[in-house]
């Protein structure tokens, strides 16, 4: 047998024990770190109104005590729906939005003039220039997730094979609505951080969708 062959028999079988052993490790963790999260704000007592004047719109609008209620309940539901895996995706988007806010009320720096001033503030310790990168893992870890779902150890799984749509775990559609839901995830990532390129996603996420809905 050929070296390569050797290569892609063993990448091959990664591969398919990869469906069952990543999805699962990155719901584990995201369900600890976000539980935890939720606990505490719900044991202890609401410091939003300290910050609430650095929330982006809409949920400064919102309130200390909504916005308290939203998180608290958010990270709590929405952690226990990604370790079941159940409706993960929309878990995923769910606490990427949570962290998102989070991000701009907390971590991200007041002002910041160049992306190297920006840099300085990927740190765990606030220096004076933020401390955003725990979120920013975060937002990486959920994205497999809202993009891939929860694998195959997962009630997602274990639904859509209970519906007789097992065809659908390996169904790939590759087109400009696929683009447009990329740019739509990555713009509600982005678009409170980084506005320019936040809206730039969006607009070609709503510009792919409806031009794939047009060809069609």
């Amino acid at each position: 047998m050929a070296l390569y062959d050797i290569y892609d028999d063993l990448t091959a079988r990664l591969r398919a024990a990869g469906d069952w052993v990543w999805p699962l490790a990155l719901r584990l963790i995201m369900f600890w770190e976000f539980w935890e999260a939720g606990t505490s704000k719900y044991n202890g007592s609401n410091w939003f109104g300290n910050i609430q004047d650095n929330f982006p719109f809409p949920f400064r609008a919102l309130g200390a005590d909504l916005n308290w209620i939203f998180a608290t309940y958010g990270e709590i539901i929405f952690s226990v729906l990604v370790l079941l895996g159940l409706f993960t995706r929309f878990a995923a988007v769910s606490l990427l939005v949570i962290t998102v806010v989070a991000t701009v009320a907390v971590h991200w720096p007041a002002d910041w003039s160049s992306l190297s001033e920006l840099w300085q503030g990927y740190a765990i310790s606030d220096k004076g220039f933020g401390n955003f990168k725990l979120p920013l893992l975060f937002m990486i870890i959920l994205l497999p997730l809202i993009f891939h779902g929860g694998g195959k150890i997962s009630l997602d799984h274990l639904l859509v094979k209970f519906t007789g749509r097992s065809g659908e775990l390996s169904q790939r559609i590759g087109d400009l609505g696929a683009a447009g839901l990329a740019f739509l995830v990555l713009g509600i990532a982005t678009v409170y951080l980084l506005p320019t390129i936040g809206w730039t996603f969006l607009i070609l996420g709503l510009g792919s969708l409806g031009a794939a809905k047009f060809l069609r």
